[in-house]
């Protein structure tokens, strides 16, 4: 049987606090029989929102009271400094404290990964922790580190982010030597910034699956199991492709409704349309891994709703199980001694 795994929640980050993240909750608890929830912050109002719920009590439930919550425009040298008792540092502060095994937040994403890199530290010979995502693509999904933990990179970074997004490809995706490409603006080798061009070396001479330069669109084709990038290109790729996904939407929906027509057209179409939707639906993507820490934390989007921060808790455990530090921290060590004996 497998084991118990505990989960803290920052309940009071994120666009809507304690409204999803305690049905959220509630819903993967459903799921999960082995689940344990912590929900961290004010402990009044979770229990109000729990009451709510119509669970006043869950046996597999308890309430953690922080009295202050970060927001989502405070800076994160403010909030580590400043919000000790925040529900973010709390959560954190569980799994360093082996109270819990995994922290979730929708909280402000430099807050998070200040506190979490302060109160965790990093894996020996990570220098920099990455934020990874799942994308959707042709045949499946591919996963995007790092998209915006870390703006200027080194081709060393770039080379140990390559590892935890093979890793966790491993783990999580069951991937046999995931397949890690490298983000440019051009598949030839004479293209790229210096970093880039270190990194493919460094990442061409290691034991990695490295299948050379991608492009953008690459990331949607399915060409890489693993897109390695810095987290300026990496964040604006991201926006950039929910940008896309909602101008879509917006045209199609618009084209639909156009006259008496279109309205029927649409109506025809409805079924295909529904399918089209979940299969790119956002919220069966949701939870981006801070990879490189001495513990599990993931980061939900701020707007989710409850089915999405729902998934997150559930990646959440899925890293858990997989031991996911461990296996990046015996990876990478190994990688490196095998660099330095060639």
């Amino acid at each position: 049987m497998a084991k118990a795994v505990t989960i803290a929640l920052d309940a009071m980050g994120g666009d809507h606090g304690p409204g999803v993240v305690v049905p959220a909750a509630l819903q993967a608890l459903e799921r999960h029989d082995r689940l344990r929830v912590a929900l961290v912050g004010d402990a009044d109002t979770l229990r109000g929102e729990m009451t709510r719920s119509g669970h006043g009590e869950h046996p597999r439930v308890f309430v953690v009271h922080a009295s202050q919550t970060i927001g989502m425009d405070e800076s994160p040298s403010q909030a580590l400094r400043l919000k000790k008792d925040s529900s973010m540092r709390v959560a954190v502060n569980m799994v360093k404290d082996g109270d819990a095994d995994a922290a979730v937040s929708a909280g402000n994403t430099g807050a998070l990964m200040a506190t979490a890199r302060y109160v965790l530290k990093t894996l020996p010979g990570i220098d920099r922790p990455a934020i990874c995502t799942t994308m959707p693509s042709i045949g499946g999904f591919s996963r995007m580190l790092d998209l915006g933990a870390n703006v200027d990179c080194s081709a060393e970074h770039l080379f140990q982010f390559g590892v935890m997004g093979a890793v966790l490809a491993e783990a999580l995706d069951g991937v046999d030597r995931p397949r890690v490409g490298l983000l440019n603006i051009g598949e030839e080798e004479i293209k790229g910034n210096d970093q880039v061009k270190q990194a493919a070396q460094i990442l061409n001479e290691s034991r990695l699956n490295y299948v050379g330069y991608v492009e953008g669109d690459d990331i949607f084709k399915g060409t890489a199991d693993i897109i390695v990038c810095d987290g300026f290109v990496g964040n604006v790729a991201l926006k950039t492709s929910e940008g896309v996904a909602h101008i879509i939407a917006h045209y199609m929906s618009e084209e639909f409704r156009r006259n008496p027509l279109t309205k029927l057209a649409g109506l025809v179409a409805l079924p295909v349309l529904r399918r089209f939707r979940q299969r790119i639906d956002p919220r069966q993507f949701n939870g981006a891994s801070l990879l490189g820490l001495r513990g599990i934390v993931l980061k939900s989007h701020g707007s989710a709703d409850t089915t999405a921060f729902a998934h997150a808790v559930e990646t959440a455990m899925m890293e858990v199980d997989a031991a996911v530090p461990a296996l990046i921290d015996e990876r990478l060590d190994q990688l490196l001694s095998e660099r330095q004996e060639s």
